[in-house]
């Protein structure tokens, strides 16, 4: 992996959930049985994103749900690229008694994920468990038969505390990412990995404490010229509020040295933030999920994604852009925005990231830029 002209691009998504019916569109569909209180057949999401905007191929090629977040990844060359990957990769297992939703998509469709080449597969979320801890030992085993990184959940608390370095700019410096699970976001306390279980990373609470523990941490992990990721699993599904609790958090971390704090949960964009010359997405929004068709929550537009990329300089570590490309869900196929959908992405989420400190233009390309709100 190598940077241009000096710069390294990072490239960040929100939640990745192949699970359900995205799992029921690739070539090799896992059991569909669910145990929802209204839907307990996985192809009903597929059948539902069906009606709304027309047949997907059956099966479809692995890279389908992915779209137009191909062509903008060759065409951006990031560096690094980080997911969260908000699904069980199991064929096995009880589901989690108790919880309301259950993801998991077969592994033999692990392709999904391989194409997309992410370098850091985040874990410490609410559904990687979501079938007990053997489906967490079998996602791990998929993820490794491809070559794959996971974040924030392993085989005990040290695997899954452990940040991942990877080397970028042939070698002249690492991108040290870690991820980190909060109870904010309905991440059970009982699925914290122990030094004898299987787990993730949980975050014990928000303080000012364990936002220090976090960032010496991430510190400790990284050398002179590295530049270093917290990924947090944390709020609410629904919501454009940030809780104070999370600025705070964020902020600490940001004062202890973090350069960039990778926010997710929320099935929606949440404000963007520019704090002391770090940026720090509190959430990124789904990037690809089955809920297509479903309605109830209309107002948030939540079939409108976004493609975060952060580029910093190599030689200072110093924040040089970030920009995000605009997206719509379309038959559970990631698609280019129209432009009044542009428009809207970033007149909304300008409104939302002015108390923050931050603006956000539309660009001659239809990229959205973040910049510094200086007036």
């Amino acid at each position: 992996m190598t940077a241009r002209h000096g710069d390294l691009t990072l490239c960040l998504t929100g939640d990745v959930m192949t699970g359900r019916g995205v799992d029921q569109l690739l070539p090799h569909p896992g059991d569909p049985q669910l145990w929802e209180g209204y839907v307990t057949d996985a192809r009903t999401y597929l059948a539902l994103a069906e009606t709304a905007h027309g047949p997907a191929p059956r099966p479809a090629d692995p890279s389908w749900p992915w779209g137009e977040v191909l062509d903008r990844l060759a065409a951006a060359e990031p560096a690094v690229r980080i997911i969260n990957l908000e699904t069980s990769i199991t064929s096995r297992g009880a589901p989690e008694p108790g919880k309301a939703v259950h993801y998991r998509m077969s592994p033999a469709n692990i392709d999904v994920i391989r194409i997309a080449r992410p370098d850091a597969c985040i874990l410490a979320n609410n559904h990687t468990l979501d079938f007990g801890p053997v489906g967490l030992l079998d996602t791990l085993d998929a993820l490794a038969s491809v070559g794959l990184t996971p974040v924030g959940a392993g085989v005990d608390a040290a695997t899954a505390a452990a940040p991942a370095a990877i080397p970028v700019a042939g070698g002249a410096c690492r991108v040290i990412v870690a991820g980190y699970g909060s109870g904010t976001a309905g991440v059970p306390r009982h699925w914290a990995a122990t030094a004898g279980r299987p787990g993730v990373n949980l975050l014990p609470d928000l303080s000012t404490t364990t936002a220090g523990a976090v960032a010496d941490q991430l510190r400790a992990a990284a050398r002179p010229g590295d530049i270093t990721v917290a990924s947090v699993h944390w709020g609410a599904n629904w919501g454009y509020e940030v809780p104070a609790a999370q600025t705070a958090f964020a902020h600490r971390l940001i004062d202890g040295g973090v350069d960039l704090v990778h926010g997710h949960s929320s099935h929606h964009f949440r404000p963007i933030e520019f704090y002391r010359g770090r940026p720090i997405l509190y959430g990124c929004g789904d990037l690809i999920d089955d809920y297509e068709g479903i309605t109830g929550y209309e107002r948030f537009r939540p079939d409108l994604r976004l493609l975060y990329f952060a580029r910093f300089a190599v030689a200072t570590g110093e924040l040089r852009g970030l920009s995000m490309a605009p997206l719509r869900m379309r038959r559970l196929q990631l698609a280019p925005t129209t432009v009044a959908e542009t428009t809207l992405l970033a007149a909304t989420l300008d409104q939302l990231s002015r108390p923050y400190g931050s603006r956000v233009l539309v660009d001659g390309d239809g990229t959205l830029r973040v910049e510094p709100d200086h007036g």
